[in-house]
């Protein structure tokens, strides 16, 4: 029995220190986290982070970068993290205000959440209107800064960081998305924050028009964005400037939503053993 016993305390040893490791990948932010730096962190040795590393990167919640060898959080970890949404998070949230822009505008809606240096579309709200665009469905993944929600998160970023997340997107920019390079996604940064709302004039679909704002969290960073896509006859400058204030009173109906979940949840008694700690 007490083979048993210094078993399971082996394996939740285990599991401790490769949750921790999850978490320190994860508060590295866009740039990522080296071994070395794991190591001075965690305070464990060298082989053995070396070998929790590998084992989340053979299990796709740790991904490594081939050039920089830097970890980043892995695919697993994005797709936990939707199911979760289903119970936490701005997912559920945003549906009322999504299916309530798709109703009164008649074209499509969607969210957007940031993924590292990376936008992921979570959710597609179609219109009314008969012609619809498809450059965008549940589930895509482009680089921040590409289409109108993505752009509107990159822009509400410092300026440092959108640096980096330039940099970190620069081969699959080149390789993929050649129209939109670091020079030209600076300059939309700078529109976007000039004009107050992003815009994707057809970039990435002829004819496919969007705009888009962030979403943000408790502390000011962006968290997710709401867009709406039309084609160009229906987004002139005119209607950009009906749409884009709509925009913007539903992502702070999010935002305030977000603010009072979180205040909820630091209300909830903190439990013990499932006992109430006082």
């Amino acid at each position: 029995m007490q083979v048993i016993g210094e078993a399971a305390a082996g394996g939740a040893q285990s599991i401790d220190r490769a949750a921790t490791l999850l978490l320190l990948v994860g508060r590295a932010g866009p740039s990522g986290a080296r071994l070395s730096e794991l190591v001075e962190q965690c305070d464990l040795t060298k082989p053995t982070v070396r070998r929790m590393l590998l084992a989340l990167v053979r299990a796709g919640l740790l991904d490594q970068d081939p050039d920089t060898r830097r970890y980043h959080l892995g695919p697993e970890i994005y797709v936990l993290g939707t199911l979760a949404s289903a119970r936490f998070g701005i997912h559920p949230i945003s549906l009322r205000p999504l299916a309530q822009l798709s109703q009164e505008t008649g074209d499509t809606t969607f969210l957007s959440v940031p993924r590292g240096t990376y936008s992921i579309c979570v959710h597609r709200e179609e219109g009314s209107y008969p012609i619809r665009v498809h450059a965008l469905h549940a589930g895509d993944r482009h680089p921040l800064g590409i289409g109108a929600g993505s752009l509107a998160m990159l822009s509400a970023l410092p300026d440092d960081e959108v640096e980096q997340v330039l940099a970190a997107n620069a081969g699959i920019l080149a390789d993929k998305y050649s129209q939109y390079s670091p020079p030209v996604l600076r300059a939309l940064v700078k529109e976007t924050r000039v004009r107050g709302y992003a815009l994707n004039p057809g970039m990435m679909l002829p004819g496919s028009w969007a705009i888009g704002v962030p979403i943000r969290g408790l502390d000011g960073r962006p968290v997710g964005a709401l867009s709406i896509a039309a084609i160009e006859s229906r987004l002139s400058e005119e209607r950009q400037r009906e749409l884009a204030p709509r925009l913007a009173k539903e992502a702070s109906w999010v935002e305030a939503r977000l603010r009072d979940a979180a205040v909820g949840d630091e209300r909830q008694p903190r439990t013990r053993n499932g006992r109430v700690s006082a």
